[in-house]
């Protein structure tokens, strides 16, 4: 693969992350392996600033991790000793970088294995698409830790799986798998083992192959139109959906169609 050390603002990455770009598609991967890839605050103000810093040229990101696990969540070890006012600001600094990969720039497809436990399950939520290698599991353990989830989980994943399925999670360790997750909504796309990046850069070249103003569309109003009344989402659909195929690119697309000079479309 043809690639380049990502940088961020001129600033390089902290070695917990790595990135490469290849053409349209970034690759970021969490590079903690000996600590199960959990997210540490050095991790998460990285993922911040490269999710608010990609270059021009990136059209769909792919993240994954090292090592053999996705990531096992939190570092639990940045919690001693911080006071209610600390946590606050800790969890609003998930929040902002987990934000900037469900309503950022482009979209982003989040390829897991092994551990994706706790802060590793709200990442992997706040991206579009979930590719998951069939050791991917999925669990939320922090009521047995005596704490709550603060990447914003709670927001996230009632929207996937349902509060209750969630409570279940929460209140008992109970842990699911990648085929389960496939039934749920967590998983997207399953995998054999070691499939799972190759899937997930795949798919992320169909996706860069859109207009960047459908994928803006789907990322950023889809989400919002699906939470609003019968009657406003039905006209910012009508709205969004005027202001997509007046792009020049989309007139020159449906042109193609229309002139068989573009694939129909076929079961795969």
């Amino acid at each position: 693969m043809s690639s380049r050390s990502a940088r961020t603002g001129g600033t390089p990455l902290p070695q917990s992350l790595a990135a490469d770009i290849d053409g349209e598609i970034a690759i970021l991967r969490l590079n903690r392996a000996q600590k199960r890839n959990a997210l540490d605050d050095d991790m998460v103000a990285g993922i911040d600033a490269f999710f608010g810093d990609l270059p021009a040229g990136v059209r769909a990101v792919v993240l994954c991790g090292e090592g053999e696990h996705f990531s096992a969540g939190l570092d639990l070890s940045e919690l001693k000793g911080r006071d209610i006012r600390e946590g606050i600001a800790h969890s609003g600094r998930w929040h902002r970088a987990f934000e900037k990969i469900q309503y950022g720039r482009v979209p982003v497809v989040a390829v897991l294995h092994g551990a994706v436990v706790g802060g590793g399950l709200e990442l992997a939520a706040a991206a579009h698409v979930r590719v998951a290698e069939r050791s991917a599991y999925y669990a939320l353990p922090e009521g047995s830790r005596g704490i709550y989830v603060g990447g914003g989980g709670s927001v996230r994943l009632p929207r996937l799986i349902g509060v209750a399925r969630m409570m279940d999670m929460m209140l008992t360790g109970r842990t699911y798998s990648a085929e389960e997750g496939l039934t749920m909504g967590l998983t997207t796309y399953l995998v054999d083992a070691g499939e799972g990046r190759a899937q997930g850069i795949a798919l992320a070249r169909r996706i860069a192959g859109n207009t960047e103003l459908t994928n803006f569309a789907i990322m950023q109003a889809l989400p919002r139109i699906a939470e609003m009344p019968p009657g406003s989402g039905f006209a910012m659909e009508s709205l969004i959906s005027s202001i997509a195929q007046a792009d020049p690119e989309a007139k020159s697309r449906l042109r193609d169609f229309l002139e068989k000079r573009a694939p129909k479309v076929t079961r795969s």
